[in-house]
């Protein structure tokens, strides 16, 4: 007697490799899944999470909550709700991120304005946080201790290029011109014909 013919079960494996359940469409292989939308609660419940870790501008918050799946009219009336609690603070996060910003990276007034006006902030705002951040030291001292700490590792290669590089290195951490021109030249007074000054000229 002949054995009977197996019958395909149902969701079985395919030659393939692959299974199939009837009526659902098959999602293509390395297809992102769809991000699930958030409710306000869940909206609610992930924008303190993303507080407790750091600071946020009101833009910042509200697009990164978007980004984790909330709606625009949800993620923008929870930013305002928290922003009324005082959970949300652009004034005192302008302040905290120009503060940290100088202090800890060297960053100049150019580029703090730059990053401050993208997370939001408005100008009248930017411009007292920055004013803030350089009353302790000022500009012109906080570009002369970036380039004081910059200068060894531009003289260990091209030496006759050392200062001009060392201007552009400061424009680029967004110092004004008229900083960067004051502390190049301090340095080249203070190591006399260490440096040349040539290069300084054409620099800024």
């Amino acid at each position: 007697m002949q054995p009977r013919p197996l019958l395909r079960l149902r969701g079985a494996r395919s030659a393939s490799g692959g299974s199939r359940v009837p009526g659902r469409r098959a999602r293509r292989a390395g297809a992102p899944r769809p991000k699930p939308t958030l409710d306000e609660k869940a909206a609610r419940s992930a924008a303190f999470d993303l507080l407790a870790r750091k600071s946020w501008s009101g833009r910042e918050l509200t697009r990164r909550l978007r980004r984790r799946g909330a709606p625009a009219e949800i993620a923008q009336a929870v930013v305002a709700d928290l922003t009324a609690r005082g959970y949300v603070d652009d004034q005192a996060f302008a302040r905290w991120w120009a503060e940290a910003r100088a202090r800890g990276r060297g960053v100049g007034s150019r580029r703090l304005r730059q990053e401050l006006y993208a997370k939001g902030i408005p100008r009248e705002m930017a411009e007292a946080a920055i004013a803030a951040a350089f009353e302790e030291v000022g500009e012109a001292e906080r570009a002369l201790e970036a380039a004081r700490r910059r200068l060894p590792a531009l003289t260990r290669g091209q030496r006759a290029r050392a200062t001009a590089r060392l201007a552009d290195y400061l424009l680029r951490r967004g110092y004004p011109t008229a900083a960067v021109r004051q502390a190049v030249r301090t340095l080249l007074a203070d190591r006399g014909d260490d440096l040349p000054a040539s290069d300084e000229e054409g620099s800024v």
